[in-house]
């Protein structure tokens, strides 16, 4: 059997952990986009490569106690600004969801107690649990920062999954102090369903038998894999939920490989080994602020963001050698570049390519700015391109003063050393 391990709302109840007045109270963590990485109040800046993702950023500002931490969420107009990154089940009864702006949530639910993130807390909980599921069970893989998986074939007997896993989840409260639901199946697919229908705070196991009645009426968007433009075209095609795709299997197959691959996968006929360690094929940096019309500033905010995602590269002891810089419009237009290079990583070159980058992707220069997202890949250690030699006595002693300049960061921080087209 395969099982998944869900925290349940995993910041709410790290911020309980802290501080447990919180219990049984309306809850919800906000998210702000960092935007004062721009400004000279830029302090404290971390950069993070367990666990990145959805909601927890590569790079972020240290947590610092706050007594009121709505004013995290205020511009300096005493505008409140954010989304939600999770909310507490007794937020949830009055509406309040995920992705939603903390402006609206509070309108919704005027008790609402919002908590700035604390990126450093929940890494550090997340961290145990991985440790102490390790004594638990052979095999763990942490999918994300608040999920694993685990298998426990020859360990556990199925006839006993249901107990292991009850057992699990209390004694993870008692320890770790985190509530978590667990789902088990053949498959990690169908144990990630579980989990879903045992929150909040449960134990599900799904039998190859059950699959069919538990999957029938369950919509598609449930499904992990099946993402926007896959639902759309599923939905297109009169399929809206998991039964009804089951029941749907040549016209499923049809669309191709993955589609193929998809279906099996509902069925609990394919399954992905459990994978103890993950490889980090990218790393990017994104800002979202209010709209910037002057190309100056814009260009400055490229240094910046430059600065920041050279260090992280540095730090992994990478070359990548594909770049994407994405630029988003006010009326949701969007524009992005992106070049392959095969050449020795240096600071000053990488700045100098993200700025030509930026100015060739601006081609909507009448419209203001509100995102720059940059992204590197395709590192040279999972990549057949050879490094070009051409210029490399010069750029040896680049890579000098690269390496100087990271060892400063290192010791003091990411903003001790800036550019001059910075300021």
């Amino acid at each position: 059997m395969k099982i998944h391990i869900d925290i349940d709302c995993f910041f709410v109840s790290a911020a309980r952990i802290k501080d447990p007045s919180l219990e049984h109270k309306p809850v919800a963590i906000g998210g702000r986009s960092d935007t004062k990485i721009f400004t000279k109040d830029a302090k404290k800046q971390t950069v993070n490569f367990e666990n990145s993702g959805s909601f927890v950023p590569t790079f972020y500002k240290t947590y610092e106690e706050s007594d009121d931490d709505l004013d995290a969420f205020k511009d300096d107009d005493g505008r409140v600004r954010g989304i939600l990154t999770t909310s507490s089940y007794e937020a949830r009864s009055y509406g309040v969801k995920t992705a939603m702006s903390i402006k609206e949530a509070l309108g919704l639910c005027p008790d609402l107690i919002i908590k700035a993130p604390n990126m450093s807390l929940y890494q550090k909980l997340s961290h145990e649990l991985h440790e102490f599921l390790q004594t638990k069970i052979p095999l763990i893989e942490q999918a994300s920062i608040d999920e694993f998986y685990g298998d426990l074939s020859g360990w556990v007997e199925d006839e006993d999954v249901a107990r292991f896993i009850d057992d699990l989840r209390h004694e993870i409260k008692k320890v770790v102090k985190l509530p978590v639901s667990i789902g088990a199946a053949k498959t990690k697919y169908i144990a990630k369903l579980a989990t879903t229908a045992a929150k909040p705070f449960g134990s599900k196991i799904i039998y190859p038998h059950e699959i069919d009645k538990f999957i029938d009426k369950m919509p598609v968007g449930e499904f992990a894999g099946i993402g926007k433009s896959m639902k759309e075209k599923l939905n297109s095609a009169q399929i809206h939920t998991l039964g009804d795709l089951k029941k749907r299997r040549g016209t499923i197959e049809s669309w191709g490989p993955y589609a193929k691959e998809l279906f099996a996968r509902v069925n609990g006929e394919s399954d992905a080994p459990i994978q103890t360690k993950h490889k980090r094929k990218s790393i990017g940096i994104s800002r979202t602020f209010d709209p910037q019309f002057d190309r100056s500033e814009l260009s400055r905010r490229v240094h910046v963001l430059t600065r920041h995602l050279s260090f992280a590269i540095l730090k992994l002891d990478v070359i990548p050698t594909v770049f994407h810089l994405s630029i988003t419009y006010e009326m949701n237009q969007k524009s992005h570049k992106n070049i392959s290079l095969s050449e020795v990583f240096t600071e000053k070159k990488f700045d100098s390519l993200c700025l030509r980058l930026f100015n060739e992707a601006d081609i909507h220069k009448r419209l203001h700015v509100i995102r720059i997202s940059i992204n590197c890949s395709s590192f040279t250690r999972d990549s057949k391109k050879e490094l070009s030699l051409i210029g490399f006595s010069d750029e040896a002693k680049m890579q000098k003063l690269t390496k100087y300049s990271q060892e400063i960061r290192e010791k003091y921080g990411i903003d001790m050393l800036k550019w001059g087209s910075e300021l």
